[in-house]
């Protein structure tokens, strides 16, 4: 009877844990987790390691900085990803007509940019790559750029501003001016911050509760969209997703 006692309060920590790890809007440290559920060290650790056996939790890239697995992740979201897709399929149609350029729809998961869907019906011999369920660093791209301005429950200090190209911005000072600058205007673009020779400009989507989503926009070469094409196409697909403050 003690046993299995002890083993259902195990198993009812181990669920914290995994609740407590879902529910995030940010990776989770070993130690950020004893301090939140009040749970000794030695006791965590053999929870996350259960945990990680049984593929529930793993480590984000090369820290010790704890998310929930890739399978776990897709089962967890699948239904709500998947209404967000149907949701904002006529709108992404819209958006590529309006710009004939491919259109996406980005949501933040684990610190970056996940493309949920994309839509490019061009007659181009050479096409955007399909990049549905690809992740990118969130501060890199219009997309991401959109979600950290209008997605206040991310803590910008935990983003990992990494250096992609010359104009990547790699400062939390200059990536807070250009946030408010994109709150400001309403849409934010991308100027081959990631890879050179491509650009983006992105606007947030809200969905009919008033409760951010994601962002939707559009990617494309360099060589047709130039800053004063970028900012033409914030514009329009602002007025677009946001008809009554045309």
């Amino acid at each position: 009877m003690q046993q299995q006692q002890k083993q259902n309060k195990s198993l009812s920590k181990g669920l914290c844990v995994l609740k407590e790890v879902m529910t995030s809007n940010k990776p989770l440290t070993a130690n950020a987790l004893c301090q939140k559920l009040q749970i000794d060290k030695s006791t965590m650790s053999r929870l996350i390691t259960t945990l990680m056996n049984e593929n529930f939790l793993e480590y984000k890239d090369n820290t010790k900085e704890i998310i929930l697995s890739d399978i776990v992740r897709k089962i967890v979201y699948k239904d709500d990803r998947e209404k967000i897709v149907q949701k904002t399929q006529g709108l992404l149609d819209e958006i590529f007509y309006l710009t004939d350029e491919c259109s996406y729809i980005g949501i933040f998961d684990n610190n970056a940019v996940l493309y949920l869907n994309q839509v490019d019906k061009s007659k181009r011999v050479l096409k955007t790559r399909n990049s549905v369920g690809l992740h990118a660093p969130i501060h890199t791209n219009a997309f991401g750029k959109a979600i950290l301005a209008f997605n206040e429950k991310i803590d910008l200090n935990t983003i990992d501003l990494k250096k992609y190209t010359t104009n990547t911005i790699t400062s939390i000072t200059k990536l807070t001016k250009e946030l408010e600058l994109i709150k400001e205007r309403g849409y934010a673009i991308g100027i081959e911050e990631h890879e050179f020779g491509l650009c983006s400009v992105a606007v947030p989507y809200f969905n009919n509760k008033g409760e951010f989503i994601g962002t939707v926009g559009v990617s494309g070469l360099s060589v047709r969209m130039n800053e004063a094409k970028l900012h033409e196409y914030g514009q329009k697909i602002f007025a677009l997703v946001n008809p009554s403050l045309k």
